[in-house]
């Protein structure tokens, strides 16, 4: 394996390292602030009050949470509502983050909107029920929510693990449910090629499930099985390839991480391995931009004092190598998917301690510089 490194404070004089860690803090403390008044949710109409009182904060000019770019890192304008362990995706040009836990780790059927453009968050169509830990895509113009947990409270269990899907069309508005996974699971990856979700990975059983859906048929295909069992792992699309990097092999955040990487090939249907990340992580996050896998924080061997590490590594298939690149501002697990619109990857949300417990509602927004094509 081949690793270039680069340190976003290294070589950096005195001034600038002051800078990052001032902003850092700031940062913080601003999503922390803010994230204090928005805990509670509990009827449609007091959660649109809410995101109306919050863009009206916005508009008037208060902190709420945004900070200037340092190192191709910036933080966004913050969520009305923290979250972790939800799906987010990009559809129409906006992101869409959905359900997940709140603080308190109560499962979330809420859908927070963001627009790029007009810098406003807004309420989407609630979920048919609070889900956690699913994955989430867009084909079509329209968006898909696969699997994931749903409070098992009421039949004395813990977490039940789904199959549903549900399909959202914008021209109609609503939840559509349409035909299940094969494999009911939480925690695995997915990607899009040629119109099909592919899904992978997660738990339970095993976490070797590689499935494929196809939405024109409204059809799942099962595929061949991805060799390393694992959950809360990165995957995207690149070049007609899936890459699925990382990930878990058990149920909670201290579980056994993986570096490994593999590769399915759609065109010859088979797996092949790729160079391993240059560290095991677990609960990590994954983005594709122009022709490059970007991997972002998680669970690691040397995390820092909140038991997660702010590493970002980018994977380049044509050389098989992996680059370190600057880390996120804000260390953090738990964040099913990002959206990259306009050049920017974003990831909004996440928990900023082991767990699961404190999610955050802070979106942090990445301007990569580094291309693989």
């Amino acid at each position: 394996m081949r690793m270039a490194k680069t340190s976003p404070m290294r070589g950096a004089a005195g001034r600038e390292t002051t800078m990052m860690r001032d902003w850092v803090v700031m940062g913080a403390a601003l999503l922390l602030a803010t994230s204090a008044a928005a805990q509670q949710e509990a009827t449609p109409v007091q959660d649109n009050e809410l995101v109306e009182t919050w863009n009206e904060r916005v508009s008037a000019g208060a902190p709420v949470g945004s900070a200037p770019e340092f190192d191709g890192w910036s933080l966004g304008l913050a969520m009305p509502l923290a979250r972790s362990e939800h799906a987010v995706a990009e559809m129409g040009g906006k992101i869409w983050v959905l359900g997940g836990y709140p603080p308190g780790r109560l499962p979330s059927n809420l859908v927070q909107i963001y627009d790029p453009v007009a810098s406003r968050w807004s309420l989407g169509p609630r979920l048919p029920q609070p889900i956690h830990h699913m994955m989430a895509a867009a084909v079509g113009g329209k968006l898909y929510v696969i699997g994931g947990e749903i409070d098992g409270a009421s039949t004395g269990r813990p977490e039940i693990f789904v199959a549903h899907v549900w399909e959202h069309d914008p021209a109609v508005g609503g939840w559509v449910q349409r035909a299940a996974m094969p494999t009911a699971r939480s925690g695995g990856g997915k990607a899009v090629i040629d119109g099909k979700i592919y899904v992978a990975g997660g738990r339970p059983p095993g976490g070797h499930a590689f499935e494929v859906y196809d939405p024109a048929t409204d059809t799942w295909e099962k595929l061949p099985d991805l060799p390393t069992q694992r959950n809360h792992l990165a995957m995207v699309a690149l070049g007609g390839k899936i890459v699925v990097a990382g990930g878990r092999t058990g149920p909670g955040a201290m579980a056994e991480r993986v570096d490994v990487v593999e590769i399915y090939d759609p065109a010859t249907r088979r797996w092949s391995k790729g160079a391993p990340l240059p560290a095991p992580r677990g609960g990590v996050t994954g983005a594709a931009h122009a022709g490059c896998m970007f991997v972002f924080g998680g669970e690691g061997e040397r995390a820092h004092v909140l038991g997660l590490t702010p590493t970002t590594y980018a994977y380049d298939p044509r050389a098989d190598r992996w680059t370190r690149l600057p880390d996120l501002p804000i260390a953090m697990h738990g964040l099913k998917g990002s959206a990259v619109i306009g050049g920017r990857i974003f990831l909004p949300g996440g928990a900023i301690t082991l767990g699961g417990n404190t999610g955050t509602n802070a979106m942090q927004v990445y301007r990569p510089s580094m291309r693989c094509e």
